[in-house]
Parts: structure tokens; C-alpha cells; sequence
């Protein structure tokens, strides 16, 4: 062992001390490696659940990266009595010379001890929105929805969006607290159309569709108000009446997940679909050109004989 020490100091010119220190560091950099690999494998063993997975290999990750940190510094510094004095040395150096990895690693420390958000949850922070699916020290990952893609669908891509802007940026979350979004369905009749059977209509299929969604959401508010100013009076679904130029718009209002707002669209549109298929007295209303005759549908301007006018009367 000794020749080898003394082979390593004349060929890299590394002192035996310094040998020892880095011998111990890579041993213990082996051992904390082997308890990582243990805690996973044995939690894989016990849980299928892939958020508990997630969880507890982060979390081991980051106690075991401590652990090393505390331990590899006990090693080179001989005057290292506590983790307070080698991060203190630690971080005064970073702070001058890397500004942008301290501030998404204190971006990093805000996202674990407030949490606004975890992994799963869907978020938008600047001009990105997605589904987290995963946090490190440095960054977090979005899968994202929207861009070019409608009804807050996923695009595909996964951006990696540094933890030092949620100290700078307005975040989003989707999923937290309330837990429900509410979702709007803009439906256009014509004027000539039976809009109150319309809206009865709507109003009985949104409630079919929706309306069970109000009582989880109930429960949601309860817990959300011991915690955020968060108060409503009405959670069911509702349609509400308003006049456009092409004719009678019925928005149908209703709550639902954020990740199923596409789906809870389509449900909806195709039982609106089958519904006006049913009733003649009900149209969808577009920009049209309509001829409108006044001698034949019998509106008189003057006394006397009607006279062939005709006007034009857009939707």
C-alpha cells in the first residue's frame, strides 16, 4: 500500500494525506450510494404507487447528498466541527461567483418548504403552463399543455424551467387548493330559435354532466377556506343568456379537473348535438346574408298598396 502511495505521489504529485482524503471520500461516496440503491429498491418492493416512488427517491436523494456533503467535509477540513461553519464558507463563495445557481437553488428551498406546487400538479409561470413531473435543486421539468395545441391538451414537449423563477414570476396552480377549474361552453342560436327551450335544454345536460362534480367540490371548498380566502356561493352548473349580433348566445358555466377539460367539452358538445338534432325550433346561429321580402312576409311602411321592396336584414 505504501509503494502505491508513494507511486501515485511522484506520478501526480499527491501528498499520502491528501490520498487518504480522497480514498475516504470515494468510500464514502460508495457507501451512501449503496443505502440509495437499498431505500429504492425496498420501496419499489413495498408500493406501487408511482407519486410514493417519486417521493421517497427524492427525498433520500437530497438527505443522502446532506449527509456526504456534511461528512466529505468533516474529511478535508480538520478544523470542520459543524455543517453551519463548512456551508457557511460554502455559500459565501458561490453567492460572488455563481448569482444564478444561488438564486434557483433558494428558488429550490422556497418550492420545498412552501410548496406552491408539487409533482402532478399543473402549473403556468410565465408564458409556460404544464404538468409537473419532476423537481430537482437547480430546475424543474413541465410537461406542456396548450401552445399550439387547444383545450389545455399536452404538446408533447418537456421544458425545463429553472427554480429561481418563482421567486421572479407570477405561478399558477391548476390543482391546489380549489382543485377544480371553472370552464365555459359559448352556445350561438338564432334569433327565430326557441332560446328558453334551448336554455332548458343546456342547463338539464350540463347538470347530467357536470353536477357531481358540485358535491366533490363542496368538500374541496371546506378544506381550501380553512386555508386560502376562498368563497363561493353557487357551484352547480349554470347558463347564462346574452344577445350578440348574429343572435341569442347560452353560456353553459360548469366546474371540472383540469387535466379533463377537453373530455368534459366533448361530452357536452356531442349531447348538445343530439339534443337540437331533436327540436326544429332550435338553430345554430353564424354569419349569414338573409333576403328579407316585406311584401311577402307582411311588414307595411305606408297606407295603400304594398310596394315591391325588398331590404337586406344581416344576422
Amino acid at each position: 500500500m505504501k509503494n502505491l502511495m508513494d507511486w501515485v505521489q511522484k506520478a501526480l504529485g499527491l501528498s499520502p494525506e491528501v490520498q487518504v482524503k480522497m480514498f475516504a471520500s470515494l468510500i464514502i461516496g460508495l457507501i451512501l450510494w449503496i443505502l440509495y440503491s437499498l431505500v429504492v429498491k425496498i420501496v419499489s418492493r413495498k408500493t406501487e404507487n408511482v407519486r410514493t416512488r417519486y417521493s421517497w427517491r427524492k427525498t433520500s436523494g437530497y438527505m443522502l447528498i446532506v449527509l456526504g456533503i456534511f461528512f466529505v467535509g468533516r474529511v478535508w477540513f480538520s478544523g470542520f466541527q459543524s455543517i453551519a461553519t463548512y456551508l457557511g464558507l460554502l455559500s459565501a463563495g458561490i453567492a460572488i461567483a455563481l448569482k444564478d445557481v444561488v438564486s434557483n437553488f433558494a428558488g429550490w428551498l422556497f418550492i420545498i418548504s412552501r410548496r406552491p406546487f408539487s409533482v402532478g400538479d399543473r402549473i403556468q409561470i410565465g408564458n409556460h403552463a404544464g404538468d409537473v413531473i419532476d423537481t430537482r435543486v437547480f430546475q424543474f421539468t413541465l410537461l406542456e399543455i396548450g401552445n399550439w395545441v387547444n383545450a389545455d391538451q399536452s404538446t408533447g414537449r418537456i421544458i425545463h424551467i429553472p427554480n429561481g423563477m418563482v421567486l421572479n414570476e407570477a405561478l399558477a396552480n391548476y390543482s391546489k387548493g380549489f382543485q377544480y377549474i371553472w370552464n365555459e361552453i359559448p352556445v350561438l342560436i338564432t334569433f327565430e330559435s326557441n332560446w328558453k327551450k334551448a336554455k332548458k335544454i343546456l342547463q338539464k345536460i350540463a347538470d347530467k354532466d357536470a353536477e357531481q362534480l358540485s358535491k366533490a367540490a363542496e368538500k374541496r371548498v371546506k378544506e381550501a377556506s380553512k386555508k386560502f380566502m376562498i368563497l363561493y356561493s353557487k357551484l352547480t352548473p349554470i347558463v347564462y343568456t346574452s344577445v350578440q349580433d348574429s343572435g341569442v348566445l347560452l353560456t353553459i358555466r360548469y366546474l371540472c379537473e383540469p387535466q379533463r377539460r377537453r373530455d368534459s367539452e366533448q361530452v357536452i358538445w356531442e349531447d348538445i348535438l343530439k339534443e337540437f338534432t331533436r327540436n326544429y325550433d332550435i338553430d345554430f346561429a353564424y354569419p349569414t346574408q338573409r333576403f328579407y321580402s316585406n311584401k311577402l312576409e307582411g311588414e307595411n311602411f305606408v297606407k295603400g298598396p304594398l310596394p315591391d321592396k325588398v331590404k337586406i336584414k344581416r344576422n
